[in-house]
């Protein structure tokens, strides 16, 4: 009896040991790599049960998370791996450069950058990328893309008239319309958005945040999916092109953090973090002359009650606890985008490879 009680407290304490009990405040982070691969250029990235998904600057691309990828893709890609495959679209014989996707309900949604633009889907059914939407247009660049629900998303773009270019499905995803600039608010000179990391859209339920950036640096809001706007100013760094949001997210309805700067002056940390608590309608500059400069995305931690966020960029990681208000440096690995699995784990991608960030104390 001794012996079989013993041995049940040492099953029951070394189970403890591997139970991992999230820490209240983050001091490092792990890096391991999921894709390494030296073509990659990796600005939008998501992920179901099943694949992570990344659009690079030269093709589309899938890869499983488990063992349990068992699908049949060989029509649609080359395959570089047991469960790594690459999707190349071409437009007259060239490749397309993809910096915005999402998945939606088994269904991968990508748009290129530059002239055309060409939005595709891509399912697991099909035996080849439909072509749903394309935009022909010297101006034409589009920067990032979300979905309300599986039915209603939208994609946001540079403007080739004197609005922002915004384009909307209702119908999941088969059909897309470009609103017109009777219905938006006119862009100011220089005003444009930046393909950084696919996060210029931010969606909480029927609310919807989209940031400009360049010489001018707003937002664009909508509460209701999208049909009507209106735009707020912020405090962000502006003034000339490589100015201003890069990257924005809603952790609630009134809570959104952005963050930017300028690229070309990565160490500058002068007025490129804000913060709004009135949903856009008004920012605040944070931690100003601290923490990090230029970054190209911020995410809220999932469950932080809209306090901890990590930003990410080619200058490495960056963590708050406070909403902001102070930053630890956790890496200086560089990264262009990041997206969390849950409120300790999460994906980042940039300039040859993908990986799993898990965040410790």
């Amino acid at each position: 009896m001794r012996f079989i009680l013993l041995l049940l407290c040492f099953v029951f304490c070394n189970s403890c040991k591997d139970e991992y009990i999230r820490p209240e405040v983050f001091s490092k982070v792990i890096l391991e790599p999921i894709v390494e691969d030296s073509t990659l250029s990796v600005r939008a990235i998501d992920f179901n049960n099943e694949y992570l998904l990344y659009g690079s600057s030269d093709h589309l691309g899938k890869h499983a998370l488990s063992s349990e990828f068992k699908i049949n893709l060989n029509e649609l890609n080359v395959n570089t791996g047991k469960n790594h495959f690459k999707y190349i679209l071409n437009y007259n014989e060239k490749p397309l450069h993809f910096r915005a996707i999402e998945e939606v309900n088994g269904n991968l949604f990508a748009v290129s950058i530059a002239n055309p633009g060409r939005l595709y889907k891509l399912s697991r059914k099909a035996k080849n990328p439909k072509l749903i939407y394309e935009e022909e247009d010297e101006k034409a660049f589009y920067d990032a893309m979300n979905f309300w629900n599986d039915e209603e998303g939208i994609a946001i773009g540079d403007p080739t008239d004197d609005c922002m270019s915004i384009i909307i499905t209702r119908d999941g995803g088969n059909t897309w319309t470009k609103l017109s600039c009777e219905d938006l608010p006119k862009t100011k000179e220089g005003e444009a958005a930046f393909a950084a990391s696919d996060t210029n859209i931010s969606i909480v339920g029927d609310h919807t945040w989209v940031a400009t950036g360049g010489k001018a640096s707003r937002i664009l809001y909508s509460p209701n999916k999208g049909r009507t706007w209106e735009v707020f100013e912020t405090p962000i760094i502006q003034g000339r092109a490589t100015t201003g949001i890069y990257s924005l997210d809603f952790y609630d309805e009134q809570n959104g953090f952005a963050i930017g700067g300028d690229y070309t002056k990565p160490n500058d940390t002068l007025n490129n973090k804000i913060r709004t608590s009135d949903g856009g309608k008004t920012w605040q500059v944070v931690a100003n002359g601290r923490g990090p400069g230029y970054r190209s995305c911020v995410q809220y931690i999932p469950n932080s009650d809209g306090k901890e966020l990590v930003a990410i960029g080619f200058k490495g990681i960056d963590y708050s606890n406070d909403a902001g208000e102070s930053w630890t440096h956790l890496s200086d690995e560089g990264f262009y985008t990041i997206r969390f699995l849950n409120d300790s784990v999460a994906y980042a991608a940039g300039k040859g490879r993908i990986s799993k960030l898990n965040f410790r104390e």
